[in-house]
């Protein structure tokens, strides 16, 4: 009986933090999803320049622009302006975790998550606004390389703060699901930094660069399936469902991911293995219809999420296992 007991997990009674600690962390999460697709969108329609100046929009305070004007303007304004709110938005949820934690009495380990996720929205908004003042794809890509690690560093924030300890057993099998698991965010994100740069590729890029970074990326799309697979394998064994879920869900992500990729593919390049134009403004991806838009942001939106689960995963497994 006490073995059944030991078996049956019981990792999440733990209190953990605040009630309202735990509410804006989640908020924090949450909303910085759809920050990422909506940057996606900003890249997909090159809207990034559709607003010249900063912080400002057009010489107005970014919260005093006319409604009507960014309603029922150009389209690749509505993204661009949206994305700016939408970041002001998860900027002012940032510091109010960070001020819930000390007015809560927080420990330091979650004041520290809070610092460290202010100051990296903060760093996120300086080079959104670097981008734009120095119209800069260099910068354009690094801006959409960090958003990723932030939504990431939320999630371990939110799983820190959920109150996750080591309540059960941990064997061999445990050890290397988490490594695994922490292999797949390192391999994804790689992946999704590969394809940052040929969603930004530069001028002076060759068609030779090019197609070394496709058949890279694919090559890391393969690392990824493998990891994510090994890492639901590892999960099967996994007797407590807060591990064992999000493994699932990640070969699932990653399914989902594959489809995607080739969606995205034939939407820029037509068939998947047809002769590429020798230009290199064929590379860049302009303003496509609607399925196209959201097919090719969809992809890159489901990068961040196959990271923010691998990381889960392997956050959840760490703690579990008493670290």
């Amino acid at each position: 009986m006490n073995s059944e007991v030991q078996a049956e997990p019981s990792s999440m009674n733990c209190s953990g933090s605040h009630p309202w600690v735990k509410f804006i962390a989640r908020l924090l999460m949450v909303s910085t999803f759809p920050l990422i697709w909506l940057g996606g969108l900003v890249t997909t329609y090159d809207a990034g320049m559709a607003v010249p100046d900063w912080p400002g929009t057009y010489g107005y305070n970014l919260f005093a622009y006319p409604w009507q004007a960014w309603l029922y303007g150009p389209f690749d304004l509505f993204v661009e302006h949206g994305h700016r709110l939408l970041a002001s938005f998860v900027g002012l949820v940032a510091i109010c975790f960070l001020v819930a934690t000390y007015r809560t009495g927080e420990k330091p380990v979650i004041r520290r998550f809070a610092w460290l996720c202010l100051i990296t929205v903060i760093f996120q908004g300086v080079l959104g606004g670097a981008r734009v003042l120095m119209d800069a794809r260099t910068v354009a890509m690094i801006h959409g390389c960090l958003g990723p690690a932030f939504f990431a560093l939320c999630v371990v924030t939110v799983v820190h703060c959920s109150g996750i300890k080591g309540r059960s057993e941990v064997g061999v099998w445990s050890r290397w699901f988490v490594r695994f698991a922490v292999a797949t965010t390192i391999v994804a994100y790689l992946q999704l930094t590969i394809g940052a740069q040929l969603r930004h590729i530069l001028p002076w890029a060759s068609p030779k660069f090019f197609l070394m970074m496709v058949h890279l990326h694919l090559t890391f799309a393969g690392l990824v399936l493998v990891s994510a697979l090994t890492v639901a394998a590892f999960g099967f064994r996994e007797p407590n469902r807060y591990l064992r879920h999000p493994a699932v869900m990640l070969v699932g992500l990653v399914a989902v991911q594959i489809l995607l990729g080739f969606g995205t593919w034939i939407a820029n390049y037509a068939l998947p293995w047809s002769d590429l134009s020798p230009e290199l403004s064929a590379y860049i991806i302009s303003a496509k219809g609607y399925w196209e838009s959201m097919i090719v942001t969809a992809h890159q939106a489901t990068g961040s999420l196959i990271i923010a689960v691998s990381i889960l995963i392997a956050t959840r497994g760490w703690l579990l296992s008493g670290k």
